[in-house]
């Protein structure tokens, strides 16, 4: 079991946490999974000559593996090194350590930047969009939770290490968010 986080603390730099996202997928999120590629499938579906594809917050790798079986060659990036040494030793395409505020690459690096559960989670969401559109040659893709959905309004209430330490967005709030 994990320990007590401290306040303000990172959840995904705890290695337990880490350890256990992926299990997450294949268990209790497996629909959860089916549904939410369907849709990143329709999404991506929009860009048919996109190659190159930078998953910013790509944790564990479960996306940007995913990415590369659809194939398009997948970049991952995390700020987390307990999730990056989870996705390296689940075989992931490429991840490197970085900020989403601050992407370490050169601009229009990459077809699509994608942000899956991502801007949840950062301080600085519109730092966050302007720097994947600073990268994205063709477009981004963005897979948000919607805080008056019902699953938002379970995880909200849940709480706990992860989700205690998210905002979610209305509809409302991250088209205002993506215009900005």
């Amino acid at each position: 079991m994990s320990p007590m986080l401290q306040p303000g603390a990172n959840p995904f730099a705890d290695p337990y946490l880490a350890s256990r996202y992926q299990a997450w997928y294949d268990d209790k999120g497996r629909r959860a999974d089916r549904l939410e590629k369907a849709l990143l499938a329709r999404l991506l579906g929009r860009f048919p000559q996109a190659d190159t594809v930078l998953e910013v917050g790509c944790g564990s790798g479960h996306f940007t593996r995913w990415f590369g079986e659809l194939g398009l060659h997948a970049t991952g990036l995390d700020r987390s090194l307990p999730m990056l040494a989870e996705a390296t030793r689940l075989d992931s395409p490429p991840c490197v350590r970085g900020d989403a505020l601050a992407l370490p690459f050169s601009s229009d690096a990459f077809d699509l930047v994608v942000l899956v559960t991502t801007l949840e989670f950062l301080a600085d969401p519109i730092q966050a969009l302007t720097e994947a559109l600073r990268l994205a040659r063709q477009g981004l893709v963005l897979g948000v939770l919607n805080r008056h959905s019902l699953l938002g309004w379970q995880l909200e209430r849940r709480g706990g290490p992860i989700w205690s330490r998210a905002r979610l967005f209305t509809p409302t709030e991250l088209k205002n968010l993506v215009q900005r």
